[in-house]
């Protein structure tokens, strides 16, 4: 009972709100004729009810009435449209609090009578607004409410799959000479469980196959909680392959923590078929393990261990005390890591030898503006990095921003990606 109420509070939270919205509507409309008027009120409110009664619905209703992805756009569904109200609900709270002050300063100079009297003879002034709205507030509230909308909507529709291959020259101090020039492919995050579009996932790993590099590297998060949600998906990503191999590790999603299992054998069997995945995909799953790649009698180490994030919040399965043990005499050192607060909590401090991580986990949020070299995501107050290389001294991080989407099914200005990197002596 308790949680029916609390989703009917939340329901009735999200009413004020549109009540609240619907006062610029009601100004920005109110000099077109009563029937416009009325359609506009009648749409906008039909809106509502459908979004709070959708909400209500998918909150009350057994959690397996419905498939994972129709959950997500029905979400998507509401969600958007109210985050879009609260872009525009700003815009309105200003203008009520200048009317409160514009109240307030009235209380203390006596009304013109004369043009008191004419105001109440006009029809464009609602005789219920003392002191009315301001058109250009309530115009700028609409316009910032659908800037939101439209972007999110078309994040969706456009952003989940505009995959970008991006290019980065990576330089190691100490790298042999057998090894300049190789071209390395970085995927992370692909979160098969979110996909929507097979068409388009493989249009995604297509680009990958047309840059021929000489290894790739997956940096975790093959699904959102379970391993089978990626048997849809072994067909199109078993063609990802490179003459040297592909080398995989774990994320934190890919341990099945956040579902609740009858038992923790189920769940632990559930850890085995997602290793399991990595198998039938062709690619070398690395647990806290390392390999030695030699070119032309070159040698170079890679290290790939298991999830670790820094703080409590996120697991630390890896340990890459074990994983490196070994590699102490090569000149390069990879390490692949989910986390990217890995970098600096562990690798940076008690690592030196590590040359480059690579990771991924991020997402850059899926929102957020990247123009030339400037970059923006609310991601950036998460993690100090998260998007793009890092450098300090003569270690190197790169984040890269995934391969696929989680929560919000699409992308606003950070998209999708596919990493090419060119291993360079410098």
């Amino acid at each position: 009972m308790n949680r029916i109420l609390f989703f009917i509070l939340i329901g009735l939270v999200f009413l004020a709100l549109d009540w609240y919205v619907y006062q610029a509507v009601r100004t920005v409309s109110r000099n077109l004729s009563d029937d416009t008027q009325r359609i506009i009120g009648l749409v906008y409110w039909g809106f509502t009810a459908l979004s709070i009664g959708l909400f209500l619905f998918m909150q009350l209703s057994p959690p397996d009435l419905l498939d994972r992805h129709t959950r997500t756009f029905l979400y998507a569904g509401v969600i958007i449209p109210y985050l879009s109200k609260v872009f525009a609900l700003l815009f309105v709270l200003i203008d009520d609090i200048g009317r409160f002050f514009r109240w307030i300063i009235s209380l203390f100079y006596e009304p013109d009578v004369q043009k008191t009297a004419n105001d109440a003879a006009r029809t464009d002034i609602p005789k219920t607004d003392a002191i009315p709205r301001s058109d250009f507030l309530m115009k700028t509230a609409l316009i910032a409410g659908a800037i939101p909308l439209v972007s999110f909507s078309w994040g969706i529709l456009s952003g989940a799959h505009d995959y970008r291959v991006r290019r980065v020259r990576l330089a190691l101090k100490n790298l042999p000479k057998g090894f300049e020039g190789m071209r390395i492919a970085q995927l992370s995050d692909i979160h098969s469980g979110s996909f929507f579009n097979k068409t388009a996932v493989k249009g995604g790993v297509e680009m990958l196959l047309k840059e021929k590099p000489d290894m790739v590297f997956f940096t975790g998060d093959l699904v959102n909680n379970t391993a089978d949600e990626v048997q849809d998906y072994i067909p199109i990503f078993r063609h990802v392959k490179a003459p040297l191999g592909v080398y995989s590790t774990l994320g934190n999603h890919d341990y099945g923590d956040y579902v609740q299992w009858p038992s923790q054998q189920v769940k632990q069997q559930n850890l085995r078929n997602l290793k399991e995945a990595h198998r039938l995909l062709g690619w070398n799953l690395m647990l806290d393990e390392h390999r030695i790649f030699t070119q032309d009698g070159d040698k170079i180490a890679l290290i790939g261990i298991e999830n670790w994030g820094a703080g409590q919040r996120w697991p630390k399965y890896g340990n890459l005390a074990n994983a490196y043990r070994g590699t102490e005499d090569y000149p390069v050192k990879l390490l692949l890591s989910h986390d990217p607060s890995h970098w600096e909590a562990q690798v940076r401090p008690q690592f030196p030898g590590i040359d480059a991580m690579f990771a991924g986990h991020t997402h850059g949020m899926q929102f957020g503006v990247e123009i030339g070299g400037f970059k923006w995501s609310p991601s950036q107050y998460v993690y100090k990095q998260w998007a793009g290389l890092y450098r300090q001294g003569d270690q190197q991080l790169y984040v890269n921003r995934g391969f696929g989407y989680l929560g919000y099914p699409g992308r606003v200005g950070i998209l999708p990606e596919i990493t090419i990197f060119e291993l360079t002596r410098g």
